[in-house]
This record gives structure tokens, sequence and C-alpha cells, in this order.
């Protein structure tokens, strides 16, 4: 008899590199969910005895998933599958019952080991080929993952620095004008004035900027953080943007040429603007930008108030470069 296999994530492409990997001998019956709210209906309709489980997701996170699981007692075993590989976030959802976890992006063998260990891999008898349902993906879906996995890698090297739990969104990545610019950063439109540092980066046919925005009333609460003396200095200040730079858009770029398998130079930073609103920001350096692909990650420390938004703009020139790299996490 098939075992009822759910797959909960809001990333088509995830979704489609999960059920590819599971082993082909497994005898399963595969369901799909889109987000939290869909995979608690599909465990309670019985469609999830096993459980692989995303963390970043809309509607219901992952964490949500797992505190409904407990609370209702449903009879399913969790594997989460995440970008997040912050210790922290291991910790809390091994407290919330998940049986184990598995960094993305998966690989197969990861998948049987763990299957194998807890005595979830059953064959059976005769030829088994898994019958996985067709999902489509498009450029935009994949081009979030990417992010989303680099976006967890960049956090787990600042939460380890400073032993902190980073609070992940869900990226927002999107191709437009820089007049549409302003309005892709919505986690900043309830903040007067941020600061902003950026940074070249450049690799073979894929070249853009990365900016770092941060929140002017996040400064002081880094500084300590940091162990910086006088926070309300300009010069510590100024310190708090390069080091947190350093962090986010080296572990960022890292993270996304290890998927994309190709290698990127990054120029000095350079201090965009301080203590000015996004629409002065971007107003005074249209210049320097016009269509552009723009990963967005907002930035949250746990327990503090320190936000900021890292935002890679590659430029258009990248774009047939990208796509082409992107098809090959499509095949």
């Amino acid at each position: 008899m098939s075992i009822p296999v759910l797959i909960c994530d809001d990333s088509a492409l995830a979704r489609k590199q999960m059920a590819r990997t599971l082993p082909k001998e497994w005898d399963v019956e595969i369901t799909f969910a889109n987000n939290g709210a869909e995979g608690i209906e599909a465990i309670r309709a019985g469609k999830g005895e096993v459980v692989f489980l995303d963390l970043n997701m809309p509607v219901m996170d992952g964490y949500e998933v797992l505190e409904t699981i407990q609370k209702e007692d449903l009879p399913a075993l969790v594997i989460v599958v995440s970008g997040d590989i912050q210790i922290k976030a291991h910790e809390k959802v091994k407290a919330l019952g998940a049986l184990d976890f598995i960094q993305k992006p998966v690989s197969a063998d990861a998948i049987s080991n763990i299957l194998q260990e807890y005595g979830i891999l059953t064959i059976a008898l005769g030829e088994q080929e898994n019958d996985n349902p067709m999902i489509e993906v498009d450029l935009r879906d994949a081009c979030q993952e990417v992010a989303n996995v680099a976006m967890g890698r960049a956090a787990d090297l600042l939460a380890k620095l400073l032993d902190v739990f980073v609070l992940l969104p869900i990226p927002n990545v999107n191709v437009l004008e820089v007049s549409e610019l302003t309005m892709t950063l919505k986690a900043t439109e309830q903040y007067s004035t941020v600061s902003a540092l950026c940074q070249g980066f450049i690799g073979a046919g894929v070249a853009g900027e990365a900016l770092l925005l941060f929140h002017d009333s996040s400064f002081q609460d880094m500084a300590k953080l940091m162990g910086l003396a006088n926070p309300e200095d300009a010069n510590t200040e100024i310190e708090v943007m390069i080091d947190t730079g350093n962090v986010l858009i080296g572990a960022f770029l890292s993270g996304i040429s290890e998927q994309l398998h190709m290698k990127f130079s990054q120029s000095h930073p350079v201090v965009l603007g301080r203590h000015c609103t996004v629409n002065d920001l971007i107003h005074d350096n249209s210049e320097k930008w016009s269509r552009t692909l723009a990963m967005e990650i907002n930035y949250r420390i746990e327990g503090h108030d320190i936000q900021c938004d890292l935002l890679l703009l590659f430029t258009e020139e990248s774009l047939p470069t990208l796509n082409y790299k992107l098809g090959y996490l499509l095949d």
C-alpha cells in the first residue's frame, strides 16, 4: 500500500526538486501544498503520513504547521526542508515535533539517509517508480527559491556572529523599472529614514549592485550586539553598516553562486546615503539603474529593534545569463 506523502512549499521549483529527489523505489502517493494552510488540510484528509515541510511560506508558515500538528495530534511524520539553516531554527522545529531537518537545496542522498534512518523507506514488491505529477515552474519562481536559499545562508552567518535568531521573510523578486523600485520596498514604508550601503558585483555575464538599507532606528541595538562603543557616533554607524553588509551581501552572493555554479567578484562597499528617505535615495541614484531584476529580503532580529533590507539589483544585460543558469534548475 502506497504511503501518502505531502510536499508543502510555496515554491513550485522547491516542490519539483523535492519530488524528483525522492527514492524512485519508494512506494508513495504524492500530494502538493502551496502553503501551510493547504498542508494542514491535506494532513487532516490523510494525505500526509510523511510530510516534507518548508518554513517560510505565506498564509501559514512551517512553525505554525508544526504547532497545529502538535495541538491537534495529527498523524504526520514531519521532515523540515528549509533554506533557514540557523541552529536556533533547528532547535525550534525539533521542539515542535519535527522528525529531522534537511537543508535546501535538497539532495537525494540526504533524503534517502533520513528515510532509512527512521525506517520510513518502504519498497513495493516488484519494480516501482514514483509517478510524480508534472509541476510547472516559471523563472520568477525559480529565482525566488534561489534567493530563499541564499537568504538562509546569510542569516545563518549573521546569527552565529551575533548569537541571535534572525527572522526571515519570503523573498520578494520582480523584474521592474527603476520607477517601480520604491514600490517594492514594502518593509520600509513605515520607517521615515534609512541609511544605505552599496556594493557592486560581477560574474560571467552577470553584474549588479547590492544595496543594504539600514533602518536608522536599528543602529544602536546593532552596535551593542557587535560590542561597539559610542553607538550614536557617525563613524560607528558607518562601521555597523559595513560590517553588516560584509556578512549579508557576501554570504548571499555566495549562496547564489553555489546554486548557479558561478563566481562573483565584489567591489568595495560605498555609503550611498545617510538618514534619508527611500524615495530620496532612489531618486538621487536613479541614473545608475534601468530595468532590473530585483531581489528584496527584509532581515529582522528576534528580540531587538533591528531591521534592514538587502536589495540585489541585477542589470538588464544580466537577464539572459540568469535565465540560462536558472534553466538548469527547471530541467
